[in-house]
């Protein structure tokens, strides 16, 4: 099990993430798109104005169950023990174990 602060953590850092993901995106879009210098300059400073957890690249998948952040299945948002387990106990529809 992880820690229940770097649960706390993610889910802050998510908070912020969906927070600010609309000003980040039209500040990355003047700053792509502007042909005065001044106000892509500008821009910039405003982007790096918002905080640094609300950039996308800082979150880090954690499994539902245990909160690992190793051996993550994007399908299933489990760690690769959880779905293990689960899938033998036959909690997860249309997985079986593979025999040939």
């Amino acid at each position: 099990m992880a820690k229940e602060s770097m649960k706390a953590r993610e889910v802050k850092r998510a908070k912020l993430v969906a927070k600010y993901a609309a000003k980040r995106a039209a500040l990355k879009k003047v700053i792509a798109t502007a042909e005065d210098p001044i106000e892509a300059y500008e821009a910039a400073r405003a982007l790096q104005d918002i905080p640094a957890n609300a950039n996308p690249i800082r979150l880090h998948n954690r499994c539902k169950i245990t909160g690992r952040p190793r051996g993550f299945m994007r399908q299933f948002g489990l760690s690769r023990i959880q779905f293990r387990e689960m899938a033998s106990a036959g909690l997860i529809p249309g997985v079986k174990k593979a025999s040939w």
